[in-house]
Formats: C-alpha cells, structure tokens, sequence
C-alpha cells in the first residue's frame, strides 16, 4: 500500500482528528488520509476502532496494518488500488477482511478518494473505512461483487467519501477542487454545481462545474435578488427544486438562461457555519424529477459539511496571512549592498496556518570594510516565536554596531534573551568578515555549521566549536563562546542556514549536511541563483520547518576596501584563545600582502599579547588594522585593563623576562602606549610594501 512521490499537494490539517466530520461520526465510520508521498497512512479514533487496533500499536505507516490485514487480502486490497491508481480513476471501493483481536475474522469495507496534481499525478488518498460484518454475513464471490457494485453506486457513499476529502482541505480552492475538479458534482449524480460565497452583502460565485455552467451576469449577485441561491442565503433553508415546470415558474428571471442545460430538477443548498449564511451551492441535475426524505437528508448533510469546510478553509487562510505578515514585517526589508562581496538571501514559510517559525538572518554593515551576517532560529512554531526573533534580531545588530567582538555579541545577546523571561531559546550564528583581507570570524550558539563553496565549485562544512543556544547559555552561566578564524579567498561562497534546509524527517543530520555541500557543489555560481535553486529544493522536499538562509561570496581583490580591522578578546589562562588570536594575525599578514615581514609582526604581537596576560593578570584586546595613507602600514593594539604603563628594560645575561618590549622596539617601525579609559592599549606599526 505503500508509493512514493514528490511533496504533498496538501497536509493533514493541525486538529485532525480532533474534530471529525459529523456524517461519518454518526454512521460510525473512520476516515483515512494516506499521504502518498511520505509513505504515512493518517487514521482517526473511529478508523483505529474498525481496525481493531490502539493508536500506541500503530507507526502511521501503511505496512503496519499487515498486524491487522492478511497477506491475500493485502494483495487483493493492493491490487484495486493500483488499478485505480493506473487507469486515473478518482475513487475506488473494495471489501476485504481483518484478523480482530481475539483472532476471528471480520469483512471491511473501504472506499477512498485520489487526490491528484495539475500534471495527474496521484499525491493523497482520502476515504473511509467501516465494519461490513453484517453487510457480507453470507458472503460469496457474487454476492461480494454485487455488494461492491452497490456500495460504489450509492449516493451516500459517495458524499461520505467527499465528506472525508472535504475535512483536509487547507483553501477555500482545495474545497473547490474536491466538488469540481476532481468530478464529485458528477459522482453525485448531478449535471452541473455552482457556488458562491457571500461577501459585503452579496453573492460571488466562486465555483461552477463544468464550465459554462452558471448564467451570465450572476457573476456577483445581491442576497435580495430573485434568484434561488440568493433565496437559500436569505431564507437560510434548502430549496428542492423537483420539475422543470416549478423551475420556470418560480424564477421566471433565470429560467430562460438554463433552459440549454436540460435541467429536470435542482437542489440549492445553504452554506451555513457558526450559525450565519457563508454562501450558497446548487446541484442541477438532467436525469431526474424529484427527491425522497433520504435523498433531501444526504443533500443537506453534504450542504453542512461543505460549510464547515469552507469556514475552516477562510479562518485558516486570514490566519496564514497574518501570521506571514508578521513574519515578514520581523525581517530586514532590504539588505544593504556591501563593497567587495555578493549577497544573497531567502526565506521560505513551510508552516501553515498561524504557526510561523523564528527563523531570522541579517546582515550588518560595521566600520572598516567589515559585514556582519547574522542567521538564527527561535525555538517554537508561533506568533511569539515570531516576536522574540524580531527583539533578538534587533539586540544583535546593536551589539554588532557598538564594536563588541563576535564573542561578546553572543554572550550578550543570550542575557538579553534570558532576561526577556521567556521559556524560549535560540540557535544562532554570527560571522563577522573583512572583506580586505577575507578573514571571517565566526561564533556559535547551538546552531548547525556554515558552509563554504570554493571558487573550483567543491563544498566543504567548516566545523565550529559552538556554546550553548542563546538563552540557556545566561541560564546556566556558560558564557563562553569559542571563536573559529576562516580565510574567505576571492570567489569563495559563504554559506549560513536554518536546519529547515538540512534536516528532512529520516535522515540523520550529517547526511542532510553532506547532501546540501554536494546540491550546492553542482550548482551554479552566482549566489542569488544558487539561493534559489537551494529554496525550490526545499520546496520540493517539503517539511515541517521554515528555512532562512545567507550567502555571502567575497568579490576578487580590488573591489573591496583596502583598508580593515579585526578584533579578538583573549581571556586569561585560556590557550585556545591565544591560539585563535595568533591565527587571526597569521591570516591577516598573508592577506594584506605583508609576507615578507610576517615573522616579525606575528612575533611582535605574541610578544604584546603575552604582556598584557602575565602583567595585568587580566584578559586582552587584540586589534589589527591596515592603514592607508602616504604609505601601507599594519599596526597592532593589545588593550589591558591595567592603567600601569609598561617599559622598556635590558633583560639580564640569565634573566628569562624583560625582553618582550626590547624585541617589540627592534622589530617594529614604531611603538608606544595609549590611555584608554580605566586601562591602555600598547601599539606597535609594520611599514608594509
């Protein structure tokens, strides 16, 4: 029972089966919704019951149901399905048995619904299942077909199999799709439907079936006019139409406009929920005169579980509205252009109704040819979610423009967030890059790892050791967030996520990862193409997450600031920080051209840095920053706490201190020492070629 396809037309709705359709409730009947696509066969509380199973004993997957369902009846079942399936038809019904509980066997009947794609492709089955015990007591081969013929015709059935469909609907169009598209008006018996929907006082049709079927200039119709959809409206009471003579005496106005139709007889109905008139629906049938009790219950019945549909369909879609618009007004509006680099964005909303996702980026323009890019995720799928990512993304730009390290934008932006005093936490991660010299300083809190592609086209995941998500990381006092140096070479693309974009349901994560390296590997160079082909992938493999994502591809040298600056905090007794600083000053000499005296200035500034931690006895500041001006120069700031100014000393024949500022005074151009508020900063400048 099992197929497979591409992403689902449509998905179960949010209270499914918390509210089930009244009809099938009553005639204790389950309903199905088998998702052809993700392989899962949805069931309510009655279907479980028919099945004879507990929810707890069910994975939602089709094959499962072999603990209820025999091989040979299995295959039967599987082969009119198929069938059904190959020949395009739209619905099918089928008998077979189940083993209970207790081990006796009962007859089951089912009659589902295939729903299908603009290119005819099948996506979803709908339907019902019941218990046929009684029907098929003394059941043979011919008594089984003409039991199948007879259930197939009935009417009844068939509304009960459109009532099924009609309770997935997600739009006001899916509900048309149901009575018009996919032939539920022929089923039904009827020649033609028409619909409308009441809006400011009048009548619009919305639907008509098949085309041609409604009278010119009733397009839009007030609820006063002689009309019998706008008399069911008005009246609030199903009007049956039963001769064509009664037709044309009682609507003499339209009459004559149908007349080519053939019309012997029609039902209107009105569209009623939450105890007001949404709209109308009239079936017109060719073939028949009359209704008896049962046929007028049915239509009714239908009529009921139409509106229902409908308004379900109207809420949800004022509430998807809102909730984008919410979403979008907490994004940036525009992204800035940046010198020396190509930018790309994209957000896409998987989520339906009012549940939105938190899922933000950013991109923030800061002094010396540097950008910030910002990506994050809010945990929870709602309106706060939502609002909580829009203070955060604002927090962060703050942080970032005031000139704190990446470092200290993250911790700060986690004590902000814990100090909102919400139950809510967040993934993040920040890269700040100079676009001079391509180095990219990254920090992570909880969120998945960036990505980069290389000018050659291969992709490669860059490993950041990250800290806590944000909010937590304040909770527990774990503040620390490690910083990752990267070199961004011209033409290399780098690549910042929501795991929207990665993780698929069954997959582990590192194979999301390595599958999205190897999409954008083979996809084309220009970021704002690549940033759409990565969206019409996820589009395509659904999922229940919303995606955000950056790219930011450095241009080649030239169209970037010649000047730049890069900061990194390292902390007392903490090695990995005066290892990432050293990479740090490593990466920006080879970048701004100053290989020849690397050596010299990368020794220079170990030399400062190692000063600032053993005299102070507190944690250091390292500032780099190429200066332009009548000539090229690098120049080196350590900033310490301490407001002692250092000196310069002869180190003794035996001593083993006291030449950090004497090799400091040899290598560099020039040197000296800064106030700087309560501490200072001690500087040194390398003339550059």
């Amino acid at each position: 029972m099992a197929h497979q396809g591409a992403s689902a037309a449509l998905s179960l709705p949010e209270d499914w089966p918390a509210h089930p359709d009244p009809i099938l409730a009553l005639n204790r009947m389950g309903s199905f919704d088998w998702d052809l696509d993700a392989g899962l066969f949805h069931m309510d509380a009655q279907a479980f019951a028919v099945f004879d199973l507990r929810p707890e004993e069910y994975d939602g997957r089709p094959e499962t149901l072999a603990l209820r369902v025999p091989p040979p009846e299995a295959a039967r079942l599987d082969a009119a399905i198929a069938r059904a399936i190959k020949d395009g038809s739209e619905n099918y019904g089928a008998y077979f048995r189940i083993r209970c509980r207790d081990g006796t066997m009962r007859w089951t009947h089912t009659q589902g619904y295939i729903r299908r794609d603009d290119t005819g492709r099948p996506r979803r089955v709908v339907g019902i299942v019941r218990d046929a015990t009684e029907e098929l007591a003394d059941s043979s081969a011919r008594s089984l077909r003409a039991a199948q013929d007879q259930a197939f015709r009935q009417q009844t059935g068939v509304v009960q199999v459109i009532s099924a469909a009609l309770a997935h609907a997600r739009s006001v169009q899916d509900v048309i799709d149901v009575l018009k598209d996919t032939h539920g008006v022929r089923h039904l018996g009827a020649a033609s439907l028409v619909m409308g929907l009441v809006e400011a006082g009048r009548i619009r049709l919305v639907a008509e079936g098949p085309a041609g079927s409604s009278v010119p200039g009733t397009r839009i119709t007030r609820i006063d006019e002689p009309y019998p959809m706008s008399e069911v409206v008005r009246t609030l009471t199903p009007r049956f139409i039963e001769s064509p003579e009664e037709f044309a005496a009682c609507y003499p106005i339209l009459w004559p406009h149908i007349t080519d139709l053939h019309i012997t007889s029609a039902a209107y109905l009105p569209l009623i929920a939450q105890a007001r008139p949404i709209g109308g629906m009239g079936l017109l049938y060719d073939d028949r005169r009359g209704f008896s009790a049962e046929e007028r219950a049915v239509l009714v019945a239908l009529g009921s579980s139409i509106a229902q549909s409908l308004m379900r369909a109207m809420l949800y879609e004022q509430e998807k509205d809102l909730a984008q618009g919410l979403q979008q007004a907490m994004l940036p509006r525009t992204i800035p252009r940046v010198r020396g680099a190509d930018v790309a964005v994209r957000y896409r909303s998987a989520a339906l109704g009012r549940d939105i996702g938190g899922d933000w980026y950013d991109l923030i323009p800061l002094p010396g040819g540097r950008v910030g890019a910002v990506i994050g995720d809010v945990q929870g799928h709602d309106t706060h979610a939502a609002a909580v990512m829009g203070q955060l993304r604002i927090v962060l730009r703050a942080y970032a423009a005031e000139g704190h390290t990446p470092a200290t934008v993250m911790a700060r932006a986690s004590v902000f967030l814990h100090e909102l005093d919400t139950d809510r936490f967040a993934t993040c991660l920040y890269a700040e890059a100079d676009l001079s010299t391509g180095v990219v300083q990254m920090v992570r809190a909880g969120h998945i790892d960036p990505l980069v592609r290389h000018s050659d086209g291969s992709c490669t995941r860059v490993p950041v050791e990250g800290g806590l998500p944000l909010g937590l990381s304040a909770e527990f006092g774990r503040l620390e967030y490690p910083v990752a140096t990267l070199e961004l070479d011209p033409g290399h693309t780098l690549l910042l996520c929501t795991d929207g974009l990665v993780e698929q349901p069954g997959t582990d994560l590192d194979d999301g990862m390595r599958g999205l390296a190897a999409l954008i590997g083979d996809g084309p160079d220009e970021v704002d193409e690549l940033a759409d082909l990565l969206i019409r992938r996820s589009e395509e493999q659904g999922g229940d997450d919303d995606v955000a994502l950056l790219l930011l591809r450095r241009n080649a040298p030239g169209t970037a600031r010649a000047a730049g600056r890069l900061r990194q905090h390292v902390a007392a007794g903490d090695p990995e920080a005066l290892i990432r600083a050293r990479h740090m000053i490593r990466a920006a000499v080879r970048a701004w051209g100053a290989r020849d005296r690397a050596d010299e200035i990368e020794l220079a500034a170990d030399e400062l840095i190692t000063n600032a931690l053993l005299h102070t006895e507190g944690s250091a500041i390292v500032t780099l920053r190429a200066l332009v001006g009548s000539d090229r120069r690098l120049r080196i700031e350590v900033e310490d706490s301490s407001s002692a100014l250092p000196r310069r000393r002869e180190a003794g024949q035996d001593g083993v201190s006291g030449r950090g500022l004497l090799l400091v005074d040899r290598l560099a151009d020039v040197w000296g020492v800064e106030a700087r508020g309560g501490g200072k900063a001690v500087w040194c400048e390398f003339r550059l070629p």
